[in-house]
């Protein structure tokens, strides 16, 4: 219990500091952490992930930072896509869910040291409009991507999410992070849905991992404004590489251990 509590607040930090990027270290930590099997914790990490991400939505909120009608378009075409995923991750052994894993971290984090974001696009026009012609599709499109990701991997997304606002649809940090958060509590919500009835969940487990995450991501909402946010990123990817490393060797070493 105590490891829950521990890696719990960890996620949630990383989701008040970055709006996203915790829900990547869910699964690795219930699976390794906590001893729950892949199918308990894929549902487990969604349930986690969303609730949490809902707690360090509330400042950015209240702060303005959400981008409402993008996050809607954004978030229902994960939403649907993540039924999909869910339905692939069924088809697939664990060996090779976790493998797939492994990759998408290593991708997630390499996207995260290579910078070069660029500000404004069809979904953040110079004057503060939407060109919804242009932005729409794209919208659609990059929601559906994640949300397939999100159905088979057990993860909001949200460190998807933010490189797909900034660089695809051209909206300034702030409003990306705020964004993100509202996106990734969508997504979890339709992933766990479609996996609540693959597997028998450890509540008491789940309820001390949560509670450690929101009470992580509420504090760590209040210290991102002092942070230096660059800095943190390189840290999380260089983390990130590290669990992927972790997760790709259990799975080869010891392919059995998450059934």
């Amino acid at each position: 219990m105590l490891t829950a509590l521990v890696l719990g607040a960890l996620i949630g930090v990383l989701l008040g500091l970055l709006g996203g990027g915790g829900s990547i270290l869910a699964v690795p930590a219930l699976v390794y952490g906590a001893g729950l099997p892949l199918a308990s914790a894929v549902p487990a990490s969604l349930l986690v992930v969303g609730i949490s991400s809902a707690a360090a939505a509330l400042p950015r909120v209240h702060a303005g930072q959400v981008r409402w009608r993008i996050a809607g378009v954004f978030g229902a075409a994960g939403a649907a896509a993540a039924f999909g995923g869910a339905a692939l991750n069924r088809l697939l052994p664990d060996q090779a869910v976790l493998l797939g894993f492994a990759a998408l971290m290593v991708a997630a984090g390499w996207r995260m040291l290579a910078g070069g974001d660029r500000l404004g696009g069809a979904c953040a026009l110079p004057g503060g409009g939407v060109d919804w012609r242009s932005c729409l599709p794209k919208s659609i499109g990059a929601g559906a991507a994640v949300g397939v990701l999100t159905g088979l991997f057990g993860v909001g997304g949200g460190f998807l999410i933010i490189p797909a606002l900034v660089v695809g649809l051209g909206l300034p940090m702030a409003a990306a992070v705020g964004t993100s958060l509202v996106i990734v509590v969508v997504n979890s919500a339709a992933g766990f849905a479609a996996h609540a009835g693959d597997a028998t969940l450890d509540y008491g487990v789940i309820a001390a991992f949560t509670l450690a995450a929101v009470a992580g991501s509420l504090a760590a909402a209040r210290l991102a404004r002092r942070l230096d946010a660059d800095r943190l990123r390189r840290w999380f990817a260089y983390l990130v590489f590290a669990v992927a490393a972790f997760v790709a060797a259990q799975a080869v070493l010891h392919p059995g251990a998450t059934g």
